[in-house]
Formats: structure tokens, sequence, C-alpha cells
């Protein structure tokens, strides 16, 4: 299984990146290839949510959608998440922030799947790259945000 390990240093605290990455419906705004991202289910205490994705792939002129189920550690500042549902065959991973020389390193894994009968190699690679395209648009787009805020 494929797995992309990413992180970036931001300038500010902890308490104020986490809420940020926690506030996934602005990650629209963030993103460019993210076409839309709803909040289907939210506990209220906020640890759980079901997030609905739909992403495009431009270069093949399509969408790729999943649902994923997030668990939210407020103590921890970190988020566990797998789909549920969805274009890839499986998808799972952990967001996890740590406090480092008075800022915050925002550490990214994914693991993932996507097999579609007869996809060579060269679109594989196309799919890997865009992946880490994605989470790299996430890390940075919250470290905007963050070192804003």
């Amino acid at each position: 299984m494929p797995t992309i390990i990413q992180n970036v240093l931001i300038a500010a605290p902890i308490e104020t990146v986490y809420k940020i990455m926690k506030d996934v419906e602005q990650f629209p705004n963030i993103m460019a290839d993210l076409e839309s991202l709803v909040v289907l289910e939210r506990s209220a205490d906020t640890s759980h949510t079901i997030t609905k994705w739909v992403g495009l792939v431009r270069e093949f002129n399509m969408k790729v959608g999943w649902t994923e189920d997030d668990t939210w550690d407020d103590a921890a500042h970190k988020l566990e998440f797998r789909q549920i549902e969805g274009d890839m065959t499986s998808m799972d991973g952990v967001w996890q922030l740590t406090e480092e020389a008075g800022a915050t390193r925002f550490n990214s894994t994914l693991n993932y799947e996507y097999e579609v009968p007869l996809l060579g190699a060269l679109v594989k690679k196309l799919i890997h790259k865009k992946l880490e395209q994605n989470v790299q648009m996430i890390l940075d787009g919250v470290k905007v945000m963050a070192e804003k805020a």
C-alpha cells in the first residue's frame, strides 16, 4: 500500500493550528483540486465526524469522491481518518501536531490503495503525485491561515 508522509513547520501556537486544522469545511478554499467537503455528521463533543469529499483530477477530467470517518483527539492534537466508502480501494491516515521550538509541526501520513483494472504504472504515478500535491495543499493552507491568525 503506498504511503505519503509530509510535514510543515508552522510559526503559530499548537492550539491555533489545531483549531484551523479541525475546521475542515474551509478546505475547498485552500485546495484548488477539492470541489467540495461536507460534514455529514458531527458528535456533540466534536471528537467524531463523518465527512464527504469530492476532489478533481483535472488531467483526466474526472472527479474522485470518498466519505471518511474522522476521530479527533483534542488532547493529543491528532486526527485519525479512514475511508468508509468511495473511489479509493482503501484510504486511511493520521494528522498529528507537535510543538517544536516555539512553533507547531503538522505531520501528515496518508495510506491509500487505488486499484482500477488495466490501470497502468504511469497513471498510478500520476495519482500518487496528485495525492502528494493535495496533502501539501492542506499543509500549506493551514500554515498560511495559522500564521495570519
